[in-house]
């Protein structure tokens, strides 16, 4: 079972038809909604400030959520993909974006919708990501306009399909096989 904690009186929230990994761990002020994911590894950390997530967001294995205490809270929108071992730190995040693996976000930065930052960017603190844009290297620089095509193809896929890997160890649980 993950490890679920509350933190200075604060419990995480959750909403339905949510999966979180045997050793992933919620902490503190965290609310999140519908069909999220917490992946093997991963952390979701709202001991110093809030964090909150909205529906169908995944945070993949060994990814951090974390924020800063007293200047920047976190907040994820609907349809957003945490890429491994990513970390993500005091930000705001709309809607229909793909963090890739290993990528950094700072504190105050704002990536607006439809979105890729691309495996292993930084983004420094304070970037702002316009929507629609495909950002890349270090430190993160705008590489393109996502094309409808690659959204489809990368941030709307891999959303889906976090949602159908959730379900596949809903079933073997649901099924009492371990």
């Amino acid at each position: 079972m993950a490890l679920i904690k509350a933190c200075r009186s604060k419990e995480p929230i959750y909403g339905d038809d949510c999966w979180f990994a045997e050793n992933s761990t919620i902490i503190g002020d965290v609310t999140m909604g519908d069909q999220c994911s917490i992946w093997f590894s991963a952390v979701v950390r709202g001991d110093v400030n809030s964090i909150r997530m909205g529906n169908k967001v995944n945070i993949q294995d060994g990814a951090v959520i974390h924020a800063t205490f007293e200047k920047a809270a976190t907040a994820l929108g609907n349809n957003v993909s945490v890429g491994h071992n990513a970390l993500v730190h005091g930000c705001t995040i709309e809607d229909n974006v793909l963090i890739g693996m290993g990528s950094i976000v700072m504190d105050g930065c704002h990536i607006e919708s439809n979105c890729i930052i691309a495996a292993g960017a930084v983004l420094l603190q304070g970037t702002h990501v316009e929507a629609w844009s495909v950002y890349a290297g270090v430190p993160a620089k705008k590489v393109k306009t996502l094309s409808p095509e690659l959204f489809a193809g990368e941030v709307q896929r891999i959303a889906d399909n976090y949602v159908m890997y959730s379900g596949w160890f809903k079933e073997e649980k649901k099924t009492g096989a371990e």
